[in-house]
Formats: structure tokens, sequence, C-alpha cells
């Protein structure tokens, strides 16, 4: 019965996904492929995010001076191999979704650059292979080197699973096998870790891909000795001339930033660059479950918690300052000086997603929905050729003048010189179809993680069919095809958004057992599932721990959190507020930045006062109306204010 659960084809169905896989198909992917191999210059836009945008990238020029077919040096971050390895990754979940042999064609010609760049003993890190071979896993607190071949690692599995191109596995486990050789317990290899994690999951996903226990045993070490050895990067350090480093203020750099000052066991609270975190996390779970370790696992879910219930904003992101686009503190949630980076939302849907394969329970699934149509989107504009890096939930024309929010942007940018964000929400995007369900080997069930359109081809005949027109229609059918003789172990994740839900089967009305916000069933013959959602517009309150939200709420329905945008809502941000007579009312704009249901708040008021300071009498109030739209689709048209979180009046 296990192969029965076991997906053999999956199909998405739904107009709002596919609408956004196809751009990345059809334009991003082309855009993207443009910037890293400089055939085109991007729109060049001052910010300080990002190293500041940049109008040219070398990353494919890297791996040609590597490959001894161009005469150069390196250009570029230190990192820059991996806006490639993305591309390339992007590309492999993309060609499932809309073959193009041209474009095959071109990423079996990019497999081959890497393969001609990569050296005899499988490393590949172009920028020590070109100008600096002698610091080769030298100053691993800021080299990046086992962080970049991790992505390629990633790409190549992927590309394979896609394509069945045998030659991008073999780089794979060349770079596997050549981290094997220099790092480890036993004398002779590198006691040590990277500072940007990344790895670790690479290594785990390796290991499933060729069940060779040999990378599961580098993954586990890799998550196991980070933290233990507090003093490896500043001994590194110590060997090398300042000058040789590529980021030397680095060394000044506390231990948390990079996640390292305990043992993950050890850590209560997630502190530092938010990726590295979030990157360790979804590594070190992937290791808990395959090696059954559940000191490890406890680990990760209690710094789920963490995140998730106190370090997390409403829209998903996560990363609350730019210095060092780093955790803070618990409640610690800014929105004019925030960061929220789009590679840490990417990165907490990854997490999200190795959580669910150990523990099964409808938190995660929900923190990856958030992210879907939220924090994570919002990276991406509606053409898919321009990009957030930092995602404000607050920003207005006066923030470049202060220092603290002056990395934001009220526009996407075209590229980056750390372009580590386009290619990551384009992969997730592409990559949608690994995250709608999930199956268990042990009890034998399929889950519907993600309640979105789709066709899915199980084992022995068993098809299954989702309905679904969210986000913006609450009405899920879900068609069960089952031959004589089986069955299908069924469940369903029911959104915490959705308070009341209602079921039918086979048109009948039914209870259904739920429990941790899963729904069970047992379906043995053809059948029709219908779920009715509560997608009722709600006023969000945070906990009054979070400073900067009190007084305040957000809105949303269904899975999207809603914002409103200067360009539907003259004058100040700051001046308007809502009452509790305001009356809420919600519409479908088709013609509306690609449809969106957008929401409207009448009574809302703007205040107006003309000295800084005096008496609240003085205060000059209008009555005024408020519409808000998601908060995925802002800044994709004229350029204004922001804001999620709306301030409440006693009026």
């Amino acid at each position: 019965m296990v192969e029965n659960f076991k997906i053999r084809q999956l199909k998405i169905t739904s107009p709002f996904w596919q609408r956004y896989q196809k751009m990345v198909a059809q334009k991003a992917i082309p855009f993207q492929w443009k910037m890293i191999s400089d055939q085109e210059k991007p729109e060049v836009t001052s910010t300080t995010v990002a190293g500041g945008a940049s109008d040219t990238s070398s990353a494919i020029n890297n791996l040609k001076i590597a490959a001894g077919k161009l005469k150069g040096h390196h250009h570029g971050m230190i990192f820059q191999d991996t806006d490639v390895y993305k591309w390339l990754e992007t590309v492999a979940y993309s060609l499932k979704n809309y073959p193009d042999e041209k474009l095959k064609q071109l990423a079996d010609q990019v497999v081959d650059l890497i393969a001609d760049a990569q050296a005899p003993d499988g490393y590949l890190s172009t920028r020590y292979q070109i100008d600096t071979p002698n610091l080769k896993f030298q100053q691993l607190q800021q080299s990046h080197e086992l962080y970049s071949m991790g992505h390629y690692i990633e790409a190549g599995v992927a590309y394979y699973q896609s394509t069945g191109n045998k030659a991008a596995l073999t780089i794979a486990e060349k770079m596997a096998d050549c981290i094997a050789n220099n790092f480890g317990q036993e004398n002779g290899k590198i006691h040590g870790y990277d500072g940007h994690p990344e790895i670790e999951m690479a290594l785990a996903k390796l290991y499933d891909c060729t069940q060779n226990k040999k990378y599961l045993t580098l993954a586990d070490y890799f998550v196991k000795i980070r933290g233990t050895e507090p003093d490896f990067f500043s001994q590194q350090n110590a060997k090398n001339d300042l000058k040789d480093d590529p980021f030397p203020d680095m060394r000044q750099a506390k231990d948390n930033y990079f996640f390292d000052d305990r043992p993950l066991k050890d850590e209560k609270m997630a502190q530092g660059h938010a990726v590295r975190v979030l990157y360790y996390l979804t590594g070190a779970a992937h290791v808990a479950r395959l090696t059954n370790d559940k000191e490890l696992l406890a680990a990760t879910k209690r710094l789920w918690q963490d995140i998730t219930q106190r370090q997390m904003y409403v829209t998903g992101n996560v990363g609350q300052t730019a210095v060092g686009e780093a955790f803070t503190c618990d409640y610690d949630l800014p929105n004019r000086t925030d960061y929220g980076e789009t590679c840490a939302s990417v990165a907490m849907t990854m997490f999200a997603k190795q959580m669910l394969a150990s523990d099964l329970s409808g938190q995660y699934g929900d923190v990856i929905e958030r992210e879907l149509y939220n924090g994570a989107l919002a990276g991406i504009s509606l053409d898919g050729e321009h990009y957030f890096y930092a995602n404000p939930l607050e920003i207005d024309e006066n923030s470049q003048f202060n220092p603290a929010s002056s990395h934001l942007s009220m526009r996407r940018l075209s590229w980056f010189s750390c372009a580590c964000c386009p290619a990551n929400i384009t992969r997730l995007i592409a990559s949608l179809s690994k995250y709608i369900y999930d199956y268990n080997d042990k009890d034998k069930y399929i889950l519907l993680d993600q309640l979105i359109s789709n066709q899915v081809e199980l084992g022995n005949g068993i098809k299954v069919e989702v309905k679904s027109d969210l986000p913006w229609q609450g009405t899920v059918k879900i068609h069960f095809s089952i031959p004589a003789g089986e069955e299908l172990n069924f469940k369903v994740r029911i959104p915490s958004w959705s308070e009341q839900t209602s079921f039918k089967l086979n048109n009948h009305e039914i209870k259904m057992a739920i429990t941790d916000g899963i729904a069970s069933c047992t379906i043995a013959e053809d059948a029709e599932l219908e779920m009715n959602l509560d997608l009722s517009v709600r006023q969000i309150t945070a906990n009054p721990l979070v400073v900067a939200d009190q007084g305040k709420v957000a809105f949303s329905r269904g899975p999207i959190i809603y914002c409103a945008e200067e360009v539907d809502n003259p004058g100040n941000y700051a001046a308007y507020s809502i009452s509790n007579n305001s009356k809420l009312s919600s519409e479908f704009e088709s013609n509306l930045l690609g449809g969106v249901t957008t929401l409207q708040v009448d009574n809302a008021q703007y205040s107006e006062m003309d000295k800084l300071y005096s008496k609240q009498a003085d205060v000059k109030k209008q009555k005024t109306t408020m519409k808000l739209i998601p908060y995925y689709a802002w800044a994709n048209r004229e350029k204004g204010s922001m804001h999620v979180w709306i301030r409440q009046s006693e009026d």
C-alpha cells in the first residue's frame, strides 16, 4: 500500500499560480540569464541595500575564467557563482512545468561550463580558483565556499531529477566528495564549518537522491559541529593578512551573527543573520528526520516556536534589522526599519516544509501559505523582472533620509550587486508543486497541505483532483478516483484563518475530526469532498509586547495580508486611522494588479494639525475611505508610500 501514496505526476491548475509559474518561465528566467551573462545592463537605481544596484554581474564570465575559456580576474561577490546555480535550479523546476528545448540546451551548456570550471578534486569557487588559490578553505568565516558549493549541489540534484542530466549530478557528487575529503573529525581534516550555512541542507538532499550515507554523515557532522568550536574562525583569521579578507568587517562580528555561539541544542532564541539561521535550521531539521535524532528535532522545534511566535512579521517576513540582515530579539518587530529579506522568507518556507515532514501539524502549512501569498511573493514584481531584497511593512519618501531605513526602497530593482534574492524567489515559485502535498512513509498517509488547484496521479491508478479558487474564493472541491480494492488515507490542512469550515462528502454534510489543524478521512471509492472555508475579513491585533504595533490593526482575508498604498490613499499614511465603527467590504477587481480582491474601509479618518505640538482639540479630523490591496502586489503601480499596520482611533 505504500506505493499507493507516491506522487507520480502533479500538475498545478490554479490560475493564480499558473500565471506566476508562466511568468517565471517566460519572463524571469530569460531576464535573469541576461543579467548573469551580461547580455544586457539592468536599470541602475540608487539604494544601499544588497551592496546597491549593479550594472554588471560577470557570474558566467567568472566560470569561463575558471574553466580557462577567458582571461581576467574574478568580479562581484565572493559567492557570485550562486547566482548561476539558483538560476539553474529555477530552470530545472520550470522545465517540468513548461518544457522548452532551447532553454534545456542552454542549461545543459551551463552544466558543461560548470564541469569545465570544477577542479579535478571537485572543488569549485571561482574567486579562489582565479585569484587566491592559496587561501582555499582558509577563510571560512567569510569565504562562502561551502555555501556556494551547497547551492550547486541543490541545483545539480534538481536538474538531474528533472532532466536526467547525469553530468549535473556527477558535479554535485564530486563537490561533496571534495568537501568530505577536507572536513570531518579525522586527523588531518578541517574541524570546522562555513560561516554561511547551506551545505547542511544540500548534503541532505544529495543523500535523498543518491542514498549514499557518506553525504548524510557529512551533513550530520556540519549540523553537530556548529557552535562547538567557538574560536575556529578567529584562529583561521589570525593566520591570514587582513588585506586578503573578502569581508574584513566580519572579523568583528559577534558569534551569534553566524549562529554559532553555542551548539543548537543549547540555543533558546534565534539571533543573527536571518538567512544563515534558517538555512542551518532547515538542514538540521532534515538531518534530524533522516537520522531519527530526537534531541536535534526538539531543538529545531524550539527555534521554530521562537521565530514564528515571537519574531515573525504578520506578512511572514523575518529578520528585523538591516544591521547584519538579522534577527534581533523576541517581540522586537519594527515596521519602518525592518529588513525582511526575500531570501529569509524563501528559507522560512523551506524550514517549514522540513518541519512538516517530521511533525504532522497545521502550523507548518500555515507558515508556508503565509510566505507563498505574502512575505516571499512580495519579493518579485508582477512583470517578473524587478525584485525586492528587503521588504518593509511601512515606508514613505522620507525613509531614505533616516540611516536606519535608508536600505528600503519604494521600487523593486532589476538587479543587485548581491543578487541572491531574485533567483531564490523564482526557484521557490517554480518548485511550488513540492509544497502542495506531504507524504509520510511510516503512517502511510498523503496530506494536502496547500489548497492549490492541482491534478495528481498516485500509485495503483489512484487520482486526486483539487479545484480551488484560493486566495479569492473559499470553496475547495477534492475529487478522488479510487480503483476497486484500493483506499486512500487522506488528510487535509484546515487553515488557521478559517474560523468556520464546513464539509460535504458526495453532497452530504459531514463532520470531520480535526487535530492540530489537520482533518482526516479514508476514501475507498470514487468520491468528492467539498470544503467551504471562512474568508471573512479579519482585523489582526499584535501582542502588546510588540511596541511598534500598539494601537494599530492589520487586515487579512483568507491567506492574504493587506496594505494601504499612497496611490489609493493620498496624503501622509500616518494621518490615517480607523475606528471600531469602520465598515469593511471586499470586491474582486479583475483589471487591477493581475486580478485581486481589494478591501474598502468606510468611516476611516484623516487627521491633520498645523503645529508640531498642541492640544487634542486642535487636531483637524476628516472622514474618508481607505482602499487596501494585497501586500504582495504593492509597488507595482505609481511610486508611493505603503503601510500594513493602521492606527486605531477612539472615534
